[in-house]
């Protein structure tokens, strides 16, 4: 790995900002979302949707494109801010058909609804299965694109999660790359008190994965140079799928949400709204 282009860098540190404040607007305009994993997953989605993913949100069917599962589901909130910001539905859309009888953006994404979305999510634990399949089918067809799977380091308490990373290890689907969402905090608190996960990196390897662990997965210099290092997809020769752990902070960027398990999800005041607001705005970055 070498060094980022720091321009890059800084237009992605912008980006981010500017989506968890619109995150942020959202939770308060529509009364409740999962705020805390979406943060500590924000800086990554955006690094993959404004510059790595090859993904045309013109043309979000493209036969090309890379495809990504959020197995995370209830982040989803995220990413219809992201994709709002790409123009692919207005704000306006968003704020008035989530989570209401007849809107089209629930809690939890439905692909049949909401284009970008390769597969509807939200039950824990499938959305490796659906990754490895997506990544065998490309093998077959020689597709020369890339397979991403983000999944949120609590969900990995599923079974299901191992039979695919033990059958992705098995055929060496080297056009799937996992993402852990690592911020060591679930729904119902810490994961290290839920279900043990570590050594974690270790068992990925085990099961016949490269892994990189990132040690600070919302330093957007970090994440460029990782996913600026990743080999090129080649659907045919063999090679080990790839697991990047990103060791983030749950609620990152608003310090009173941060590493706290009651921000998993919730509401926002119009007091807290502007808050948010401007703690995260005090966390934009100058580079010169």
């Amino acid at each position: 790995m070498g060094k980022p282009d720091l321009e890059l860098v800084a237009r992605l540190e912008e980006k981010a900002v500017d989506i968890r404040k619109q995150l942020i607007e959202m939770t308060y305009a529509i009364g409740h979302a999962h705020l805390g994993g979406s943060l500590s997953l924000c800086d990554v989605a955006v690094a993959l949707y404004y510059h790595f993913l090859r993904f045309d949100p013109q043309n979000p069917k493209d036969p090309d494109r890379d495809r990504l599962i959020l197995s995370k589901g209830h982040c989803g909130c995220l990413f219809y801010n992201i994709f709002a910001d790409l123009g692919m539905y207005t704000k306006e859309e968003l704020y008035n058909g989530y989570n209401r009888i007849g809107g089209r953006f629930g809690q939890h994404p439905n692909r049949k609804y909401i284009e970008g979305f390769e597969a509807s999510t939200g039950s824990l634990g499938h959305g490796l299965s659906l990754a490895v399949g997506f990544a065998f089918s490309g093998r077959m067809d020689r597709a020369n694109w890339r397979v991403y799977c983000i999944t949120g380091d609590g969900e990995l308490n599923e079974g299901s999660n191992w039979e695919a990373i033990m059958f992705a290890g098995h055929h060496r689907f080297g056009n799937l790359v996992a993402i852990v969402d690592r911020n060591k905090i679930q729904g119902n608190g810490w994961t290290e008190e839920t279900v043990r996960l570590e050594p974690l990196a270790d068992k990925w390897e085990a099961f016949g994965w490269d892994v990189i662990n990132v040690e600070d997965g919302n330093d957007m210099e970090q994440i460029v140079d990782v996913l600026g290092s990743l080999p090129p997809v080649d659907p045919v020769t063999p090679r080990r799928p790839i697991c990047i752990i990103l060791n983030t902070v749950k609620g990152k960027g608003v310090a009173f949400m941060e590493n706290e398990p009651k921000w998993h999800a919730g509401g926002l005041s119009a007091e807290k709204k502007d808050e948010c607001l401007r703690l995260i705005e005090q966390s934009r970055k100058v580079r010169r």
